[in-house]
């Protein structure tokens, strides 16, 4: 593919600089703000259509994604292979697969996200599909920020870029004063 992706998340003001609070409670001195992927279907649709590719041989018949991001992925994934989509919805315990959605033994699902970071989503996701007995295919990010680690399924990432994240006790951005955003907040917070 001569698409560079770097390029492209760096064009659209996806990788951004600073001192930035994750939501794992994580620090980082880099944030990936997906919503300026998924604000422009153009740019969302290449991006799914990376992992729709790499997945098309695997037979898949449902995708799978955590809400919120992953909701808008799984669709245009979905659609992509003409296949359906479904999603996890996030509980008090973890996430759950419900409102009516099905899955039996012929399925083969693929699980979908927008960010990899700690991995929470992916695996609550996974453990929300244990309860149907369908065979997970695959796991696919738009992002990659820890290079998939932990994960025993094929595995694919559009863009991996490892990239470290601080206890907030042992961040050096904040013994250097640097201040700290909250994405998705405004302004920032010290």
């Amino acid at each position: 593919m001569a698409e560079d992706f770097g390029a492209v998340l760096k064009q659209h003001g996806v990788i951004l600089e600073g001192h930035f609070l994750l939501t794992s409670g994580r620090h980082s001195g880099f944030y990936f703000e997906k919503f300026r992927i998924l604000e422009h279907p153009e740019l969302c649709k290449i991006f799914a259509r990376q992992i729709a590719d790499k997945f098309r041989k695997d037979r898949i018949t449902v995708v799978c994604g955590p809400t919120t991001g992953g909701v808008i992925i799984a669709y245009e994934v979905a659609r992509q292979l003409g296949c359906r989509c479904i999603i996890a919805e996030r509980t008090d315990n973890g996430r759950r697969i419900g409102r009516g959605f099905h899955i039996d033994e012929k399925d083969r699902v693929l699980v979908v996200d927008d960010v990899m970071t700690t991995g929470s989503s992916i695996l609550q996701t996974l453990e929300a599909l244990e309860q149907f007995p369908a065979t997970v295919a695959g796991i696919a990010v738009f992002i990659d920020r820890n290079g998939g680690k932990g994960l025993d399924t094929p595995y694919f990432a559009v863009y991996e870029q490892r990239v470290e994240d601080y206890e907030p006790e042992n961040c050096p951005l904040c013994k250097a004063g640097v201040p700290l955003q909250v994405p998705g907040r405004s302004g920032k917070t010290s």
